[in-house]
């Protein structure tokens, strides 16, 4: 596509379909019945920071699932050992494994033959054996395990569903997290207790006879479920409960007290009349989860297939129990590990927050290059604004969630845009001000930017993907914004602003372009200032605080979140209260060891809760810190409550520093690759310098430490090293063109060439970030403002620390008798061509 006109029409249908994309988040109510759903569904919603609600987060209990397939493989493998009259003893059968001890050798190998024939539904082995003496010991093999964790997983989800569905919550959310979690989302609901109890029943539900005699090795001793007593059953499941078809709430007409009447399947129903004729008389249990509900006496055969579960219960307690019945059973126990709501006035308030500092971030950068550049700023402002809907419109065609950390995703996808068009600008005023006309000074200034910005843009994507690997919920959002903002950049930049440049010169093509700017960064630019004069102090006052700030790391350390140190955080808000009245009250509810954080204004408070309690312990708690504030002021609201489990915080925290590994590796490798050794290594040194002082702003400061934090560091390192890149490339570009050019002037000179470029994306990016980091508040605190003091760092670094390390790390090169780049194949073949 040579001609302007054809690139034209394929930049506007491409920029016109994604758009389309996003049209149905603005169409209204009436235009919504005349337009396909499959259409209506390319819409971006609301994550939970912003609307309101609850996530929980399930981690399967596979312990139980794996101890339950034990007792299964256990009974078949001691009948058969009994049909074979084998001597035989089962030790145990847990979730370890099943030890059988036998009388004789022969009888070990036949134990062991026996068990090793048993294969799973698929075919593959379903245990390993081991024998030591006269003992085997049978367990699932690794297929087996894999296979089970996969089917229960995916049963619980349809369970889970089932329940939610009958519990009349609106578009609740459920997906799979990994191997072991599932992550429920729940808009509008700002107390999930009576839903967590809901999705952490298992509600497995089994009929046992009792006991005709009371000291038997198969019988079980199960507590009644309102009361003391306690039942002596046989451990034999006489019928499984998946066979009930339908339960329903009802009243006992004799008592009118509340009952669940059940229905069951065909098989149900046939077993149910066998087994209740042959034991007229005798006691039936009927148990959920290991407590007896009721235990009525058989008084005749019951032959329709159906019941009635009468128990000490109120008419709620009777409801739960239907649906859990109808939903069906669990087949593993889903502990809650973590625990996230937002009431929706902090929804509505994030919100109105996130518009206004993104616009005001946005209107503050378009004013800027305006100024700098005038009409060609403009062309940069409508680019800038066509990445914006770019970013919605696939954002929309994903289905995505935005989150407040995605709304500043967007907002630093505008800083970063802005990095592009300020590149390719500044490439362009260069080619000019060597005497090119119009059109060569277009085509040679968007071709030597686009190295630069492909090595930049690749640079923050390795940081962005791992911050995606390692993060979860928003976090991963903000990883998704920022990587489609880089790519839809990309387009904008070297396809959409190239256009509309070449639209604007057409015509004028012979003539120089007039490309306004700051006078003394022009000046600066091609009069090359001794930069690295300073490398000595530079360099020894970079190594000062960044010791400092590891001293501040050390003490008095970063102020985790409870993503790390796992535990609960409840945001209380009751007016005319002091925090030696919570203090008092939470001694009187046994939550002395509460700490009590007074934050952003009186009556507003952070109550921190250790994590020390089990999961099942701290939703006790929380629901205690409610009712002693309640009980104190009856108006007190709870915008924000955060439950982390010691499990799901300690992996955080070990996936944290293998993403910051990972990311100074990646990036240490792409930069030898496309640079040299020494240019690499020179990056990472500084950027592993960024980041402690940064890790020192934090300690300095006591902004809290939390994964949205994990995210800035992330990003810092993106944008240090997209940073840094550019003036390497400028060093490389310098030696390609003069060899012999001593390092410390070609040093200098890249440094003042790419200055201006420096100076303005800075700008930039840090004007885009302000109105987040002034008014943002605490929400978007542990990311803004990291993020805008890493600016300052990264930018500074650039220019006095990675590039004096790079001078004394080419200076000991040169003293190795090796080259500063790696030869070119042109630069080869003239060698070989100079050879007789």
């Amino acid at each position: 596509m040579k001609s302007l006109r054809l690139r034209a029409i394929a930049y506007g249908l491409i920029t016109a379909a994604v758009l389309l994309c996003a049209l149905p988040n603005l169409l209204p109510s009436g235009a919504v019945k005349w337009l396909p759903a499959a259409y209506l569904n390319n819409t971006v919603s609301l994550g939970l920071d912003l609307q309101g609600g609850s996530h929980l987060l399930l981690a399967a209990n596979f312990q139980e699932l794996v101890k339950a397939e034990h007792e299964k493989i256990a009974q078949s493998l001691t009948g058969q050992l009994r049909d074979a009259r084998i001597g035989h003893q089962l030790i145990k059968a847990d979730s370890d494994a099943i030890i059988l001890s036998f009388n004789n050798a022969p009888g070990v190998d036949v134990g062991r033959g026996q068990a090793k024939a048993m294969q799973s539904a698929d075919g593959f082995a379903l245990v390993a054996t081991r024998v030591q003496d006269t003992q085997l010991s049978v367990s699932l093999t690794d297929a087996a395990r894999e296979h089970f964790q996969k089917d229960a997983i995916e049963r619980s989800l349809e369970v889970l569903r089932r329940r939610l569905d009958e519990s009349g919550l609106v578009e609740p959310s459920i997906t799979r997290q990994g191997s072991e979690y599932i992550l429920v989302q729940m808009p509008g609901v700002e107390d999930p207790s009576e839903i967590r109890a809901l999705l952490g029943t298992t509600a497995k539900m089994t009929f046992h006879w009792a006991a005709n005699t009371q000291h038997s090795a198969t019988n079980i001793t199960l507590p009644d479920a309102n009361s003391d007593r306690l039942y002596v059953l046989e451990s034999h499941v006489a019928l499984e409960g998946q066979h009930v078809s339908d339960a329903q709430f009802a009243f006992n007409q004799d008592n009118q007290q509340p009952v669940v009447n059940f229905k069951l399947d065909n098989e149900g129903a046939r077993k149910f009349g066998d087994m209740t004729r042959k034991n007229i008389g005798r006691v039936l249990a009927i148990v959920l989860d290991d407590k007896v509900l009721t235990a009525p006496v058989i008084r005749g055969v019951i032959a329709g297939g159906s019941g009635e579960i009468s128990g000490e219960f109120d008419a709620r307690q009777a409801s739960e129990l239907a649906l859990l019945l109808r939903a069906g059973a669990l087949p593993i126990p889903l502990d809650v590990v973590e625990e996230r709501t937002v009431g929706p006035d902090l929804g509505s308030d994030a919100i109105a927050m996130g518009l206004t500092t993104g616009l005001a971030g946005a209107a503050v950068v378009l004013l800027f290059m305006l100024t700098i550049y005038g009409r060609w700023g403009a062309i940069a402002c409508v680019s800038l604004a066509v990445n914006f809907a770019l970013v919605m419109g696939i954002l929309s065609l994903l289905g995505a969630t935005l989150t407040l950390p995605g709304i500043a995703g967007i907002i630093l996808t505008i800083g970063m845009a802005v990095d592009a068009n300020i590149l390719i600008n500044e490439r362009i005023r260069e080619e000019t001000r060597r005497g090119l006309p119009a059109w060569q000074a277009l085509q040679v200034g968007f071709g030597r930017a686009y190295g630069t910005i492909i090595d930049s843009s690749a640079t923050t994507l390795i940081a962005v993907s791992l911050l995606f690997m390692v993060g979860s919920g928003p976090v991963r959002g903000f990883a998704v914004t920022i990587g489609i903002g880089l790519l839809t950049s990309l387009f904008t930049a070297m396809g959409v602003t190239r256009l509309l440049m070449m639209r604007t010169i057409k015509g004028r093509e012979q003539q120089p372009l007039a490309l306004s700017g700051i006078k003394v960064l022009d000046k600066l630019g091609h009069v090359p200032f001794n930069f690295l004069k300073g490398r000595v102090v530079g360099l020894a006052l970079s190594a000062i605080l960044s010791i400092a700030a590891i001293a501040l790391y050390a003490k008095p350390g970063l102020e985790y979140g409870v993503d790390f140190t796992g535990g609960t955080v409840v945001e209380v808000v009751a007016n005319n209260t002091e925090s030696a009245d919570l203090r008092a009250q939470f001694a009187a509810y046994s939550l002395g060891e509460a700490a009590i954080q007074e934050f952003e204004q009186p009556g507003r408070y952070l109550v921190r809760l250790p994590a020390d309690a089990a999961n099942a312990a701290a939703a006790d708690q929380v629901s205690a810190v409610k009712s002693a504030v309640t009980q104190l002021q009856a108006e007190a609201s709870f915008p924000r409550v955060d439950m982390v489990g010691p499990k799901v915080s300690g992996g955080f925290a070990d996936a944290t520093v293998l993403a910051i590994l990972l990311a100074g590796v990646g990036m240490l490798l792409y930069l030898w690759f496309r640079f040299e050794s020494h240019f690499a290594l020179a990056a990472t040194i500084t950027i592993a310098l960024d980041l402690a002082k940064t890790i020192g702003f934090f300690a300095l400061t006591g902004v809290e430490f939390n994964l949205t934090a994990v995210a800035a560091l992330l990003a810092l390192i993106g944008y240090s090293v997209n940073d840094k890149v550019v003036v390497f490339d400028r060093i490389r570009e310098t030696l390609r063109a003069e060899p012999d050019k001593p390092m410390l002037s070609a040093l200098n000179e890249s440094i003042s060439s790419t200055l201006t470029r420096t100076v303005y994306t800075s700008v930039t990016t840090f004007i885009a970030l302000l109105p987040m980091g002034l008014f943002g508040g605490a929400a978007v605190a542990s990311f803004a403002l990291p993020m805008l003091f890493g600016i300052v760092i990264g930018t500074s670094s650039s220019i006095f620390i990675a590039s004096p390390i790079l001078f004394y790390l080419s200076r000991r090169r040169q003293n190795k008798g090796l080259l500063q780049l790696r030869q070119t194949r042109e630069e080869m073949q003239a060698q070989l061509d100079l050879i007789p």
